[in-house]
């Protein structure tokens, strides 16, 4: 039980567990190059800790005041981080949107930990690493083999029209386009999104490979 009372041990224990914790989570965004990386994953695991050791103590001390207050105001407090990592790109990409959720679930991980819930703060930690580093070989994976796949394409001796009809010949149906209009920057190309489906699981590499070989077609890469 001291562990779970405001002491110098519990103090020790719990910021160098949210340090730890938060150093894991931070590392596996790191490597990827992700906005937020490891220094930003410890400075929030650890910072919501201590507001929650902070709570905590105020609470046990002066015997006033809401125990997890400080607390609630930190999972919507975070919403200003999150923001920050989550851009929209030229091609109306949305990027970061993971990054600014570990953000949120590693101040989560802090609060657990600030408040002495160790075991859901530490399981927790785990789960949310190994979500972000195994997972995501399997969403890639289930990505390049979807029915569903929206590429973008640069066109320059062929038009719109005939080259939705060769599309349409490799059984193919196109559900969405859009023009581009920043895409082409060559005098004669026109850019284009299109949104295609297919009736079974297809190779989305060994597609775009196909539509390169169409003839007018210059440039063409999945998003």
């Amino acid at each position: 039980m001291e562990l779970r009372e405001v002491t110098y041990l519990a103090i020790v224990v719990r910021i160098t567990v949210s340090v730890i914790l938060g150093g894991i989570i931070g590392l596996e965004r790191g490597l990827k190059n992700r906005p937020a990386g490891l220094r930003t994953y410890m400075l929030v695991s650890v910072g919501s800790c201590l507001i929650m050791l902070t709570n905590q103590y105020v609470n046990q001390v002066f015997a006033t005041g809401d125990p997890v207050r400080m607390g609630a105001q930190v999972v919507s407090g975070i919403g200003f981080l999150g923001a920050g990592t989550i851009v929209v790109t030229r091609r109306n990409q949305i990027k970061g949107l993971t990054t600014a959720a570990g953000l949120w679930a590693a101040a989560a991980v802090g609060l657990a930990i600030g408040v002495g819930l160790y075991e859901a703060g530490i399981l927790s930690g785990l789960v949310i690493f190994l979500v972000l580093s195994l997972v995501h070989r399997w969403d890639s994976q289930m990505r390049k083999t979807s029915k569903v796949m929206e590429i973008y394409v640069e066109l320059s001796k062929i038009n719109l029209g005939d080259f939705m009809r060769k599309v349409r010949d490799m059984e193919l149906e196109i559900d969405d386009v859009r023009t581009e209009r920043d895409g082409a920057f060559e005098e004669g190309k026109h850019a284009y999104i299109l949104v295609l489906k297919s009736k079974h699981k297809i190779d989305h590499e060994k597609l775009y490979s196909t539509i390169r070989e169409i003839d007018g077609v210059s440039y063409v890469e999945g998003l």
